[in-house]
C-alpha cells in the first residue's frame, strides 16, 4: 500500500506562485510514476504532470512554461512549482501515484485546494 500525504496549497493572486509537495509512504517502486492531476469544480479530473524516477516528465500543454514537476527519489516526494498562476488554474489538486507489478496500481492523495484570485 501506498499513502499520499500533499500540501502547499492555498489562495493566491494572479500572477502569483505556490509550490506543492506530496510525500509518499509505503512500498514505492522504482519504477513509480509520480504526478499531480487537477479537478476544477464541474470538470474532469485532467492530467497536470508527471515525472518518472529517471526524470522523465510529462506536462500539460496548458501549464508548460509555468509549472515545473520535481522528484526527490531519496525522500519519495514529488513537487510542483505553479508560477504565473491564473483564475483557470483554480482547481483541488491530487497527488498521483501509478505503479505495475502483476496489475496497474494507482493510489490519490486526498487533495489540495488551490485558489487563484483576479
Amino acid at each position: 500500500q501506498v499513502q499520499l500525504v500533499e500540501s502547499g496549497g492555498g489562495l493566491v493572486q494572479a500572477g502569483g506562485s505556490l509550490r506543492l509537495s506530496c510525500a509518499a509512504s509505503g512500498s514505492i517502486y522504482s519504477s513509480a510514476v509520480m504526478g499531480w492531476y487537477r479537478q476544477a469544480p464541474g470538470k474532469q479530473r485532467e492530467l497536470v504532470a508527471s515525472m518518472t524516477r529517471g526524470g522523465s516528465t510529462n506536462v500539460a500543454y496548458f501549464v508548460k512554461g509555468r509549472f515545473t514537476i520535481s522528484r526527490d527519489n531519496a525522500k519519495n516526494t514529488v513537487y510542483l512549482q505553479m508560477n504565473n498562476l491564473k483564475p483557470e488554474d483554480t482547481a483541488v489538486y491530487f497527488c498521483n501515484v501509478i505503479q505495475v507489478d502483476y496489475r496497474t496500481n494507482v493510489y490519490w492523495g486526498q487533495g489540495t485546494q488551490v485558489t487563484v484570485s483576479s
